[in-house]
């Protein structure tokens, strides 16, 4: 009965994000197309995006609940890392980040009519598969973050389904780090995959953990980042 409850709820879900997405692609589709901002653009962007996030959240009838302030500064720029097991991961970022950024999206997205040009203007698109492509999502990033345009990423890559705390990390949000002197910000997210299983989900608490920024050192090399971040986000997975 309670699998048949989360999948009634999952249908709903589904409804409700499908809906959101069509009222709110036509505000993004105007705002690219006609650059009112200017430079502003990608701020005025994230703000749908925040309104987006906030309204599925509402319907989904789940709590975003942050457990430790950020210090991040509003105008600041960040490479953003965060664990992620789960869809309901992306909006719960865009919901409680202060900054604005950019995911880095799967290209398959930018391939799909007219909501391919959103993707495009919204992330930052990569081949995974592709060596070219994934050396020139490093480039693009780089752009992104001179452009004082923040990146988020997952460092696992894809949701995590391995039954494990967290995956491999893959090397780019800390190459990124060291080659450009950014600081990496993780932000760990408790209970997801509790709530969205596949297409089963349910009301409830999403937990939010922000972290101080990792500025890197000299002496830091990829792998002692991803020791040092992966350490933080065992501790909040962990925490009670």
């Amino acid at each position: 009965m309670i699998n048949l409850l989360k999948t009634l709820f999952g249908f709903y879900s589904a409804l409700v994000i499908s809906v959101v997405i069509i009222i709110c692609v036509p505000f993004y589709f105007l705002l690219f197309t006609t650059n009112i901002f200017g430079k502003r653009t990608p701020h005025a962007a994230h703000k749908i995006s925040y309104g987006m996030a906030k309204t599925l959240f509402i319907f989904y009838l789940i709590k975003v609940k942050v457990k430790r302030k950020h210090n991040l500064k509003k105008e600041g720029v960040y490479i953003f890392v965060s664990n992620h097991t789960s869809l309901i991961d992306v909006p719960a970022c865009a919901l409680i980040t202060p900054v604005t950024f950019r995911y880095l999206s799967k290209e398959e997205l930018a391939k799909i009519p007219f909501f391919g040009y959103i993707v495009r203007k919204l992330y930052l698109t990569v081949d995974r598969k592709d060596e070219v492509s994934r050396a020139h999502s490093l480039e693009k990033m780089k752009q992104s973050l001179r452009e004082g345009i923040s990146i988020y990423l997952f460092p696992e890559g894809t949701r995590n389904k391995s039954g494990e705390p967290l995956k491999k990390f893959y090397d780019g949000a800390f190459k990124l780090s060291l080659e450009t002197g950014i600081p990496l910000v993780p932000m760990t997210i408790r209970n997801s995959v509790n709530l969205l299983e596949g297409f089963k989900m349910k009301p409830g608490t999403l937990e939010c953990f922000w972290n101080e920024p990792i500025y890197p050192r000299k002496e830091d090399s990829v792998e002692s980042l991803k020791e040092i971040v992966r350490l933080v986000m065992l501790k909040d997975l962990s925490h009670q």
